[in-house]
């Protein structure tokens, strides 16, 4: 799967969940999409993890910064 923005691959996994509570679906495109949704999945976790991350170095260096501004 090519690289995806969370909002879309949220709205993707919103599409397949709502064909599944409807019944809409066969057993085998059911399988095809419980495989995407688990891919989905796997891209969103890694998309917050990474904001994650990155929001810790941003406040990390923020704090850093006022702490080195203080001791001036």
């Amino acid at each position: 799967m090519t690289e995806m923005k969370y909002s879309k691959a949220v709205k993707k996994l919103d599409e397949i969940l709502a064909k599944i509570e409807t019944e809409e679906i066969d057993v085998d495109e059911l399988a095809e999409n419980v495989k995407e949704a688990v891919e989905l999945l796997r891209i969103c976790k890694n998309k917050i993890e990474k904001a994650q991350l990155d929001v810790k170095k941003v406040v990390d260096g923020f704090s850093a910064e006022d702490m080195d501004e203080q001791r001036n």
